[in-house]
């Protein structure tokens, strides 16, 4: 294998023009790591947060290479692995926060944050799925229980995490109603599994309610947005239900009364945490497994909005920027 690599850093945070295409050593993995040849990797809010510094703490060590998600070629593998071969086709979340990540042609990754890739995709399309799989398995499987039945209401149903979140509360039973701003999104939305949609930009909670969740509220709600929609969610849900979410930049400032008013639970989920802490990554394996399964089932699927050369890196960050796409902007490593 060649010694250098093509990958793209940034050397500053600031706008999508940052990013540089520059020339690396091929990383060797270390005991408990593989190293994977990258077929792709995928756009998520928090790689764009980490390019513009926002979340700099979460950020690799400058000059970083960023991007959480990747789908690609084991080709060296590790002391101590004994779950992956060269010649494996895998996607993971091995890097791109606290970490070096997969904008480059390899990407070194602890072997408990890959999984077998989902055979009945193509390979680069599994790199759209870790952190919006993941982030939407773990609102609905580990932060709350969804029965049959239940009425759940899925905010930015077309979105990266929504629209994965749409499609697993469906197979779980559901009754699912989601929020999308445009006709384009909640067509998606419905196409999906989401058996109502809401123009939220035009209904207030109390109508939808009233017409989706029988003027109870929702047993569960689901926010992968925050800012309002987190504290209409406290409006939305039903006395007893829970609220899951992954936003943190409100929590300083909301009011926590209509939870006490109401014994709600709150679930909050940051699905990089076990790379940053360099703790429980086989968790991530772990559920990627599942989700794959899921996948091959024909329960989820990924919509991929756009592609985009590692090239156009800046282009697709605009473009991501901008919420001007439905599920998944894609990037493949050409």
């Amino acid at each position: 294998m060649a010694s250098e690599m093509t990958a793209y850093v940034i050397e500053e945070y600031g706008d999508p023009d940052v990013f540089a295409e520059t020339t690396r050593e091929v990383p060797d993995p270390g005991p408990d790591e593989i190293r994977v040849a990258v077929a792709a990797s995928s756009l998520n809010p928090v790689d764009y947060k980490i390019r513009q510094g926002a979340l700099s703490d979460f950020a690799p060590e400058l000059p970083a290479i960023l991007h959480c998600d990747v789908s690609g070629v084991v080709d060296a593998v590790g002391e101590n692995v004994e779950t992956f071969d060269e010649g494996d086709e895998v996607y993971g979340m091995p890097g791109g926060a606290g970490r070096q990540g997969s904008l480059a042609d390899s990407v070194v990754g602890h072997a408990g944050t890959f999984a077998r890739a989902p055979e009945s995709i193509p390979l680069e399309e599994s790199a759209a799925l870790p952190v919006v799989a993941l982030t939407a398995w773990e609102l609905l499987a580990d932060k709350t229980s969804v029965d049959i039945g239940d009425d759940v209401l899925v905010y930015g149903g077309s979105g990266g995490v929504g629209h994965i979140a749409v499609q697993l509360a469906h197979w779980f039973g559901a009754d699912v109603t989601a929020t999308g701003s445009s006709e384009e999104k909640r067509d998606l939305a419905e196409r999906l599994g989401a058996d109502a949609t809401v123009d939220y930009t035009a209904v207030d909670v109390e109508t939808y309610v009233d017409d989706h969740a029988g003027g109870d509220g929702f047993d569960t709600v689901v926010d992968p947005i925050g800012d309002e929609h987190l504290e209409t969610a406290f409006e939305a849900v039903r006395p007893y239900g829970t609220v899951v979410t992954t936003e943190s930049s409100a929590a300083q400032e909301l009011d926590l009364g209509p939870m006490h008013a109401n014994s709600l639970e709150l679930g909050v989920v940051l699905v990089i945490l076990p790379v940053l802490l360099g703790d429980r990554q086989e968790r991530i394996g772990e559920e990627l497994a599942d989700i794959a399964a899921l996948v091959d089932d024909g329960a989820i699927e990924p919509h991929i909005d756009d592609r985009f050369a590692f090239d156009a890196v800046a282009e697709a960050h605009r473009r991501g920027e901008s919420g001007d796409f439905r599920g998944k902007l894609l990037l493949v490593n050409e």
